[in-house]
């Protein structure tokens, strides 16, 4: 039987999920770079739900990708569609410029709250609807070569990110940075709840496919590949 590129999800958090900064359980920190200085003392009841965001993020794409092999993992609904593949490819590409946000924000002068477009993020974030298009920094270049190698890209940044929140001492919504898409500036509370939607965004995208290769499969004769 072929290794299934979801197994590495089962039964593991990425590390820190759970924990919280300051805690005699909280991963050591890391010499990754922080933001030296905030206004505003971050909430844990916000750092629990962001971490919370992040999770279910995480379970969503383990669920999307179990049992994905590596012909459904490469086979694409139309020429200018993605496959699995890319969508996980895209989803490690994009993390990872939004975390480079994060490392360049600047402070603002108080806390910059926005709760209309947060509500606005979450909302949006899983609203398959309307299409948006990626920005060129987010768009698949076959930087992975098969599913399992793109899994464990995805793991690692979003370790980061994760280990990221686990040791922020104080409010991001009090530092300015820029994001692809949204105009103006964002604070980084907005930056975190982007990252923490879109693998349930493309989850949903990853259903659709394999729902498509399924429909594919049932029309092919027999002793064809729909690849």
């Amino acid at each position: 039987m072929a290794p299934d590129p979801a197994a590495r999800f089962r039964n593991r958090r990425p590390r820190g999920t759970i924990f919280v900064a300051g805690t005699r359980d909280a991963p050591r920190a890391s010499t990754r770079s922080l933001p030296h200085c905030y206004s505003e003392a971050m909430l844990e009841p916000e750092r629990r739900e962001i971490l919370a965001h992040l999770e279910e993020g995480w379970k969503a794409l383990a669920l999307a990708l179990d049992g994905v092999d590596e012909a459904e993992a490469a086979w694409k609904p139309g020429t200018r569609q993605w496959s699995i593949l890319e969508c996980v490819e895209h989803l490690v590409l994009s993390e990872d410029f939004l975390f480079s946000r994060l490392e360049v924000a600047r402070p603002a002068a108080g806390v910059v709250l926005d709760r209309a477009r947060e509500a606005a993020i979450l909302s949006r974030g899983l609203d398959r609807s309307t299409p948006m298009e990626s920005p060129e920094v987010g768009r698949p270049h076959r930087r992975f070569q098969a599913l399992p190698e793109a899994v464990a890209g995805f793991s690692e940044v979003r370790a980061r990110t994760v280990d990221w929140v686990n040791r922020l001492d104080r409010d991001p919504r009090s530092w300015l940075t820029d994001h692809p898409i949204i105009r103006g500036p964002v604070n980084c509370y907005e930056i975190l709840l982007t990252i923490s939607m879109h693998p349930r965004r493309h989850s949903e995208q990853i259903n659709l496919i394999r729902s498509s290769f399924a429909r594919s499969r049932q029309l092919q004769p027999a002793g064809k590949s729909p690849v």
